[in-house]
């Protein structure tokens, strides 16, 4: 099933969603830009989050060198996609399910939001496979992060997605609560079946961040009402 728009429309202009679009869409240019394979991997080994260099940074002897501070790629490894299907993916769904989230937490709310789960989802990745050597990368352990607390403040609110049958592809209108439910409980599966081989998304030899996915979706349906979710909307307008 694929998300076209959510029945929910809003009263702001979701300067952050179209900013956090922006930069993913001007980083993957970026990408664009670098001549070689070999350039691209470079690349990827020092902004993705490369478990066992993460793991070395926490507990190590410091014998694998660094460009950047391990930690920070927690953050931009947000920024970075794998192909331009990985990127189009993830900023629909930002683009569907973020404006909500944003006008309800306000703009700096909704960052903190966005950027603590993303870091948080690549955590739980890392959790699962600490000495990986596959770089772990793009939005969508942050986005995940977003949907989950849009499921717990608009769980009735209808998702139009498009359903294949056959030849055909049919419109349908799905709650909230049963698509993005549907969504999580795949991923959750998924990580689960998937625990004895890489899942990291972003190299030839890995797959999908399913544990990404689900850590987030739990950290965003915890953070998002700690954060004031469930608060009037006079109050969340500022920031």
């Amino acid at each position: 099933m694929v998300p076209i728009r959510d029945e929910n429309p809003v009263q702001i202009t979701p300067y952050v969603t179209y900013g956090l679009i922006t930069l993913n869409v001007f980083v993957f240019l970026y990408e664009l830009t670098l001549s070689s394979p070999m350039e691209l991997t470079a690349f990827f080994h020092t902004w993705a989050v490369v478990p066992e260099q993460l793991t070395v940074s926490f507990f190590g002897d410091g014998s694998i060198p660094f460009d950047i501070y391990e930690w920070s790629t927690l953050f931009t490894s947000q920024f970075i996609h794998a192909g331009p299907l990985h990127l189009a993916g993830n900023m629909l769904y930002l683009w569907i399910f973020g404006n909500n989230v944003e006008e309800q937490l306000g703009r700096a709310r909704y960052l903190l939001l966005y950027l603590g789960c993303g870091a948080l989802a690549a955590l739980t990745q890392w959790y699962f496979g600490m000495f990986s050597d596959i770089p772990s990368l793009g939005a969508s352990g942050a986005i995940a992060g977003v949907m989950g607390a849009y499921i717990f403040k608009f769980p009735t609110v209808r998702i139009v997605t498009i359903v294949p049958l056959g030849f055909l592809f049919l419109p349908f209108r799905i709650p909230a609560i049963f698509y993005l439910g549907i969504w999580f409980l795949q991923q959750a599966a998924y990580g689960v079946a998937s625990l004895s081989i890489p899942t990291n998304v972003g190299m030839a030899d890995g797959g999908i961040a399913y544990w990404a996915h689900a850590g987030g979706f739990v950290f965003g349906a915890i953070l998002g009402p700690a954060l004031g979710l469930f608060s009037s909307n006079e109050e969340t307008q500022q920031g």
